[in-house]
């Protein structure tokens, strides 16, 4: 008996594989797949601004890291002793102005030269209502808890998304394959009701997008937690958030149509020679263990010679110092 409807998903023309350079960025969804990726040793850059929810902000920050934009003082405002951009996720935000605006510069430099190394760009809309501060009439990435009356809230329209984003793809993007994903995190906040019209307009901007670029593709992982998983106990407690179980199903769901078939076999060579790395022997000045890491740092030899790209340097300095 079948206890779950499979959604039926086309494999990707243009694959994933060990060489390619992966841009990741978007809503909290998107780190999940990033880390994914990153524990399989892709060569992946994840949100190099923070964690981004709606398509205005995404598109802002990879318009910020295409032209290198120098972030000035004159963008930081300050609140209770805080130092913050709009334009960046508060993990950037610092008690110390200079401090904030080194890693908001620092950020730009990195995600500028991941971004244009990319072949690959994985991008993921939370949501498509947005707060505009009213000072400057811009849409911000993060209201750092600021008060609701410096904003007005509204919801970008599918045409606002498909014209902002058709740009990016034409320019700037137009050189790489990019996957959509809408977030499966449901944002409560909005009411549900709100939340649903949120997700489908997000879901009719990014149909239209792939129809009109052959360059953009859309996975299905809104749809996958909503259909496939459509049961409580995939979610954590706060019912909002998928558990890991559930980011692990929905993540072998795109290795399956997304990932070339050698990376795949790949994956599980680079597995065992990480689990080994985490393994805590009962005894690590016994030769037996010795032999194990040097059994290991063989392994990790060979694979270098074969994949030179996969990044095993952490690995290998644990094994070295148990010799």
């Amino acid at each position: 008996m079948e206890f779950l409807t499979h959604i039926d998903i086309a494999p990707f023309e243009k694959k994933i594989d060990h060489s390619c350079h992966i841009f990741s960025t978007g809503s909290c969804f998107a780190q999940n797949i990033a880390s994914k990726l990153q524990d399989a040793k892709f060569q992946v850059a994840a949100s190099p601004t923070g964690i981004l929810f709606n398509p205005e902000s995404i598109a802002r920050s990879i318009e910020m890291l295409d032209s290198k934009h120098s972030i000035t003082e004159d963008e930081l405002r300050c609140a209770n002793g805080v130092w913050f951009s709009y334009n960046f996720h508060s993990s950037f935000s610092a008690t110390d102005k200079h401090l904030a605006l080194e890693q908001m510069q620092q950020a730009i430099k990195r995600g500028a030269a991941a971004l244009k190394q990319a072949d690959t760009v994985i991008i993921t809309f939370g949501t498509a209502w947005v707060y505009r501060l009213l000072e400057r009439g811009e849409v911000v990435a993060n209201c750092h808890k600021q008060p609701h009356s410096l904003f007005s809230r509204e919801r970008l329209s599918v045409v606002e998304i498909t014209e902002r984003w058709s740009k990016l793809l034409a320019t700037t993007l137009k050189d790489k394959e990019v996957i959509f994903t809408v977030s499966p995190i449901r944002h409560l906040s909005d009411g549900l009701e709100q939340n649903s019209l949120s997700k489908s307009t997000l879901r009719v901007a990014i149909a239209e997008l792939t129809s009109l670029h052959a360059n953009a593709h859309y996975f299905p992982s809104f749809e996958i937690m909503n259909d496939e998983l459509r049961d409580y106990r995939f979610y954590a407690d706060d019912m909002v958030h998928p558990t890991f179980l559930a980011i692990d199903y929905i993540w072998q769901r795109f290795a399956q149509v997304a990932i070339e078939k050698e990376s795949l076999e790949l994956i599980e060579r680079v597995k065992k020679i990480c689990q080994a790395a985490a393994h805590r022997p009962l005894n690590p000045d016994s030769e037996s263990h010795r032999a194990f890491c040097r059994r290991q740092l063989d392994e990790i030899e060979r694979f270098s010679l074969s994949h030179p790209m996969i990044d095993f340097s952490k690995e290998k300095e644990i094994f070295v110092a148990h010799l």
